[in-house]
């Protein structure tokens, strides 16, 4: 589409020229497609406080053992979370400290609707 039948074709180009790639976008899309999940949220919420194995966010999360992996699945493919081995056991934690970052601005502004609290300026 052209800038000129736009309103203010200047904050039209600003925007386009500013914008983030079609890959990464894909990727955030991605990313918000596996937090969209309850579930997925439930395990990513566990893993904020430790790393834990299978077994243990099963009964975390209240869920069989095979959903659980099912799910790590989705979160290690999008590379929200890593594995480490131990012995025969495998544990799982944030591949790293944006997401815990990610989970808290979703809080403030989950707080803030619920709250029906006044928006900050965005910086």
């Amino acid at each position: 589409m052209t800038h000129s039948n736009a309103i203010d074709p200047e904050t039209v180009r600003l925007i386009q020229s500013s914008g983030p790639s079609e890959a990464l976008l894909n990727l955030v899309a991605e990313t918000f497609q596996a937090l969209g999940d309850p579930t997925r949220l439930k395990i990513l919420y566990a893993l904020i406080k430790s790393e834990v194995c299978v077994r243990d966010l099963a009964i975390v999360v209240g869920v069989s053992e095979s959903a659980i992996s099912h799910q790590l699945r989705i979160l290690r493919d999008r590379r929200l979370v890593t594995q480490r081995r131990k012995g025969n056991v495998i544990y799982y934690s944030f591949h790293d400290s944006h997401l815990a970052a990610l989970f808290r601005e979703a809080e403030y502004h989950a707080d803030h609707v619920y709250q029906n609290l006044a928006d900050h300026p965005y910086p």
